[in-house]
């Protein structure tokens, strides 16, 4: 290994190489700012303020971080309200000698926002520009930009801002130019007395790399050219305002931008990269776009011979406005065409044509970019040839070069280069795709409740984590707005409309930001609306820093009194620590205040919805993700509450999911179907799940998720050094790694790990993590790129058939088009997951099933024979109790396998350098690794008692065995007599007419049909599920402790109405188990007189399907229907699933559809088909239930 480094490797050394993200080479480029001027004997200071937001979402954080280390260097962080007061409070830092003494002699300025930010901020930037720096502070804009709307209600682009200000641009390629243009930025700042701007790509920003860690490498030279006028360029005092205006004015456009130009052209910002002498075409490309064109000019092979025989003359741009013309003029000499490269609207472009327009004839090139050619109506129907609206990739630009340049060179190599190309981009196209796997709220996620709205309402959607109700309850959650304009588009509406109230979903750190002013609109315009203020105590989208200022329900509620509010509703999971509350409680007398519990939401809403005026719900709960992070830094002092689904008792109707939009809970198969399971790893102890109407799910308290399995002795330790050094993988060029998986899961440990290892190693990295809004349960990916020795890493993406090896913690992100368009047979390796972790759509559809052949057969084409399926989430489960663990058990495995380029011991210390669950971390990585080799000893140690579960259909067989012990079980002997006496009636009579195969499906349909109604789940059955010994011993297998239970019901004899008129659950404790045993004894009384229950109608309704089952499958064989249409008939009771309400809705469905085949059926001998329940002459196979039920029903 050829050095070592420690935690603060990102910040402190100032020589050697250092690996560090975007968001680190920011943090450090302060440091370094502070360490020069010390150097030159500047005693400055710092000041960073600004507003958090994706691509910078974490830059607050790491600020935080390092808190101590920037105020022993006299930078002082402080997180603004907003963005434009943080930008004016920068402004203001560059003030500091004309207000007053100070012992410092000047303060370096960083601002940061994205670009929304950006474009708020437009008053204070051009203020702030035509006012000036100081000349030994300077003013440094960063503006993270997000093109391709990842994160983002609208695609960011932030140059035109900042050129409208007057403001010049600078645009890093990667992460390692980041400390180096940021160093020219406040030496141009100070220089030519204007503030920068800075654009932080998600590319670049949310990348890593190992970079030059020496503050002296960088040379920021003062121009020799340049002549600064009297009195200077920097910040001043006026005498009035109107002479102000004129000669800041002046001075901006006579010499500012000026001295910027001269500055770029003294430090050569825009130069030649690829000379090509003999080259016709010439490309000019700037940050991410100039990156992916030197990767297409690798990929067309024009740089294999070397840069004189390159038919390409190439221009790095690092400084796009105000752009330099001497250097770029001398670049076009020589050159007939000029193709510009950029990403979204042209920047570049427009200066370049303007540059050379005045050139005489022979000296003046074609310039080509956004068209090929001028088209006489660019408006009617572009054809782009650079697109403004995708983002570009590599494989984009390779096409465009290889079209220009047939111009100017023999086309045929080039386009066998593309072959391939267009091969792989045409196989990916032509496979059937893949769910997406959409961001989703986290498990027990606050917003899964309080952005619903009563049935018939329309709420209108904010910024923050919540306005992904727009797409997961997209009929009741309407258009977004910028941040700060929620609610305000109604008023645009109201005098117009029908519609007489309408609710708007307003964050807490949105109100804090700007949002308060949109109340106070709504107020004075007397508007009848309602403001629902989601307090979740953190910016959850960001990462879960807390509100930038002191801010609470009670302030809040102060706050709206003051604005006039007189409705204020307070909603809260733990209404209790309100209704006493010393500032509440004076509030309620004054006005009108109401606080509730949140099962109060859905009545709270409407009696909000009928007041005349403008109205506002707090809804207090917890951010799920705050919630977990702080109980991980302190234990709660009583351990929570936890859900938990007695799988025998699920019936899989899904009703859980829709009252609870919960990801935490997941299917689970048994030989009765699929079944529900809450995933304790991810579960935050919500519990909304359990309001769904199903009696299968009980609380528990006093346990914790259980470590190790509960059957056996904890797994058997071994000792990783027994395992045989694994030989790794060979990379002269470029090896690639592409890692996939769901946000939330640590899936960006695995590229943070394999990137510090490689790091550790002196290889020359990039890891590139991509997210957005994905890292709520959406897809996301890292692309890691690991240079050999004397190979360089152009661009941070993986080119289309690039990728060397596939780690897929989640398949269905690995089997995504743009996961499989890096892939390669023949080249990739994959170590893939097998795990089928559910979307969150199957919250909401019972009928979501994982395309797991679908997803095997594409990975399987897309890498050849070279995978390796291993089921890392269980594994992980059991060993370790937290399927946290699974990816880096299949980083260990891929390891292990040869897969990587590094070796063992990096992967070890950049485990203990990340610094998080280290112990666990290495114990994973390792368990994995001796999966590879004995992957048989690992399942034995993780599952030492297989769970009974099917994944292949038992034989006919079988099943009826399994079936009629169930129902012997259920009622007695004669009930399952009774049904296997039908079944093989149907098959008497099937005999006669299908094949063995179609015999074969209508059997099983009939027997789980026919099963399914005859063990229908009344009181008796319930009670006997739970006093089952599966139930018990399904509870020690999941948690630790000693559990107390409450159950939760809804009997029919005391369950009172909801506002919904379903009825409520009632919670009952642990005696309720003793009461169930006593009633499970019962069991023979069901359908007598004596059944207390079967008198109910639900109950006789349970008793009647099984008749008309029968009847209608003796119709249909007595006909000769065709088999489909048996089949279909068949199949009807899987469609009945759930309790009361739930299970009377899905009957209401499949009785329509129960007519409609009867319908369908010919008339028989007799008379026509009839309806169920109708009756009809037909042949009678077999008794169809027990004489005691026939009775009752």
């Amino acid at each position: 290994m050829p050095h070592d480094l420690s935690a603060d490797d990102a910040l402190l050394p100032m020589s050697g190489r250092v690996y560090v993200s975007g968001i680190e080479a920011i943090v450090r480029l302060l440091f370094v700012q502070r360490w020069r001027d010390r150097a030159a004997g500047l005693r400055t200071g710092g000041f960073v303020s600004g507003y958090r937001g994706s691509p910078l979402g974490g830059l607050d954080e790491a600020l935080w971080a390092v808190q101590d280390r920037l105020a022993r260097e006299d930078i002082h962080f402080q997180p603004g309200v907003n963005e434009d007061l943080a930008a004016t409070a920068i402004w203001g830092s560059q003030q500091l000698h004309l207000t007053g003494e100070s012992d410092f002699v000047g303060v370096f300025g960083l601002w940061y926002g994205k670009s929304p930010g950006v474009d708020r901020c437009g008053d204070v930037f051009k203020h702030m520009a035509h006012a000036g720096t100081a000349p030994r502070g300077g003013v440094l804009l960063i503006a993270g930009d997000d093109h391709a709307a990842s994160s983002s209600s609208l695609p960011g682009q932030s140059e035109q801002l900042f050129i409208a200000s007057s403001i010049p641009i600078l645009y890093p390629a990667g992460v390692g130019e980041y400390v180096e243009l940021g160093l020219h930025g406040y030496a141009m700042s100070r220089f030519a007395g204007v503030p920068i701007g800075f654009k932080a790509l998600a590319d670049t920003v949310e990348a890593s790399a190992s970079i030059d860690a020496d503050p002296a490498a960088v040379v920021t030279a003062v121009p020799e050219d340049f002549v600064i006028p009297p009195g200077g360029v920097h910040i001043r005092s006026a005498a009035t305002i109107t002479q102000q205006a004129r000669d800041q004015e002046s001075l901006m456009q006579r010499v500012r931008l000026q001295a910027v130009m001269a500055y770029a052209r003294r430090n050569r910002l825009n130069h030649v990269a690829v000379a090509a002498p003999r080259a016709r075409l010439g490309v000019v490309a700037s940050g991410k776009a100039y990156t992916e064109t030197l990767e297409a000019l690798e990929l067309l092979g024009l740089l294999d011979a070397g840069e004189d025989a390159c038919p390409v003359r190439l221009f790095k741009v690092a400084m796009p406005w105000p752009l330099e013309p001497t250097s770029l003029l001398d670049f076009a000499e020589g050159l007939d065409e000029i193709l510009v490269i950029e990403e979204k609207r042209a920047v570049i472009e427009p200066q370049i044509k303007e540059l050379l327009y005045e050139r005489p004839d022979g000296r003046r090139p074609r310039v080509v970019g956004k068209f090929a050619e001028q088209p006489a109506a660019p408006l009617a129907n572009p054809d782009w040839l650079v697109s403004p609206i995708v983002v570009l990739s590599v494989s984009a630009i390779a096409r465009i070069l290889a079209g220009r340049l047939g111009a100017f060179t023999d086309p045929a190599p080039l386009q066998q280069r593309l072959a391939w190309l267009d091969a792989a981009e045409a196989r990916v196209a032509s496979l059937v795709p893949v769910p997406a796997r959409p961001p989703w709220y986290c498990a027990g996620c606050p917003h899964n409740t309080s952005t619903r709205v009563p049935e018939g309402s329309l709420a209108l959607a904010g910024i923050g984590c919540h306005a992904m109700a727009t797409l997961i309850y997209p009929k009741e959650n309407l258009s977004l707005t910028h941040m700060g304009g929620e609610g305000m588009p109604w008023l645009g509406q109201a005098p117009f409309s029908k519609r007489e109230h309408v609710f708007v979903n307003l964050g807490d750190g949105t109100y804090f930001h700007s949002g308060s002013l949109a109340i106070r609109a709504a107020v004075a315009a007397k508007a009848r609306m309602t403001y629902k203020i989601l307090y979740n105590d953190a910016v959850a989208m960001t990462g879960g820093q807390p509100v930038d200022g002191p801010i609470g329900v009670p302030e809040i509620v102060e706050q709206l009194v003051a604005e006039g509010v007189t409705r204020i509703a307070v909603v809260a999971d733990d209404a209790s620590r309100w209704l006493g509350n010393p500032v509440l409680k004076p509030r309620r007398a004054q006005v009108q205040l109401s606080i509730h519990g949140r099962e109060q939401l859905d009545a709270v809403q409407r009696t909000l919805r009928d007041f005349d005026g403008p109205s506002v719900l707090i809804y207090d709960q917890v951010c799920a993700a705050e919630k977990r992070r702080r109980s991980k830094k302190t234990p709660p002092a009583k351990l929570p509450t936890r859900a938990f689904i007695n799988e025998a008792v699920c019936e899989g109707c899904g009703d859980c999911g829709v009252q609870s939009n919960c990801v935490a809970l997941s299917p689970l198969r048994t030989s009765l179907g699929s079944k529900r399971q809450v995933d304790q790893s991810a579960c935050n102890t919500d519990l909304s799940c359990v309001q769904g109407f199903c009696p299968s799910f009980v609380t528990v308290e006093g346990v914790t998720p259980r470590r190790k399995p509960a059957r056996a002795a904890e797994p058997a330790a071994f000792d990783p050094a027994s395992l045989p050094e694994p030989q790794p993988a060979a990379a002269d060029g470029v090896f690639n790694v592409l890692i996939t998986g769901i946000g939330g899961t640590g899936v960006i440990t695995v590229g943070k790990v394999i990137g510090l290892a490689a790091h550790l190693e002196g290889r020359r990295v990039s890891v590139l993590d991509m997210t957005g809004m994905s890292q709520k349960n959406g897809a996301v990916s890292s692309h890691v790129r690991i240079a050999g020795h004397g190979a360089e890493i152009r661009a941070p993406r993986i080119s289309p058939g690039q990728a060397d090896l596939l780690i897929g913690c989640d398949v269905l992100t690995a089997a995504a088009p743009d996961s499989l368009r890096c892939l390669q047979p023949g080249r990739t390796r994959a170590v893939l997951n097998s795990f089928e972790q559910v979307t969150g759509k199957f919250a909401q559809d019972a009928e979501w099933r994982f395309p797991a052949e679908t997803v095997r057969r594409l990975l399987g084409e897309a890498v050849g024979g070279r995978l390796d399926w291993i089921d890392a989430t269980t594994l992980a489960q059991k060993l370790f109790g937290d399927a946290i663990g699974a990816n880096l058990f299949l980083l260990g495995f891929a390891v292990q396998q040869g897969g990587l380029p590094l070796p063992v011991a990096s992967l070890l210390r950049a485990i203990e350098l990340n610094g998080v669950a280290v112990s666990a971390s290495k114990a994973a990585f390792h368990w994995g690794r001796r999966a590879a080799v004995d992957l048989a000893a690992v399942q034995r140690a993780a599952l030492p008692v297989q769970p009974m579960v099917l994944h292949r259909p038992p034989s006919l067989a079988a099943l009826l065995k399994e079936r009629e012990a169930f129902l012997t079980a259920y009622q007695d002997a004669a009930y399952a007599a009774s049904y296997r006496a039908f079944v093989d009636g149907v098959a008497q009579v099937g005999r006669e007419r299908a094949g063995a195969a179609d015999l074969d499906r209508l059997l099983r349909a009939v027997a789980e049909g026919l099963f399914k109604l005859m063990a229908y789940k009344d009181e008796y059955e319930v009670a006997r599920l739970y006093s089952h010994p599966d139930f018990r011993a399904r509870l020690a297998e999941t948690f630790e402790g000693r559990p107390r239970l409450s159950f939760h019901l809804a009997p029919p004899l005391f369950a009172r109405a909801g506002p919904d008129g379903r009825p409520r659950k009632i919670r009952f404790g642990g005696w309720v188990e003793g009461a169930m045993r006593g009633l499970a004894r019962l069991r023979r009384l069901r359908g007598t007189v004596l059944d207390p229950f079967g008198h109910t109608a639900e109950r006789r309704e349970e008793r009647q399907l099984i008749v008309d089952y029968r009847q209608s499958l003796e119709q249909a064989l007595a006909c000769g229907a065709e088999l489909d249409t048996l089949l279909a008939l068949a199949r009807l009771p899987e469609r009945i699933r759930g309790y009361g309400p739930v299970k009377q809705a899905a009957l209401r469905e499949v009785r329509a559809e129960w007519a409609r085949l009867l319908a369908s059926l010919p008339p028989t001998q007799g008379g026509s088909a009839s309806s169920p329940s109708g009756g009809s002459q037909s042949r009678t196979l077999a008794p169809a239930v027990a004489p005691a039920i026939v009775e009752a029903a």
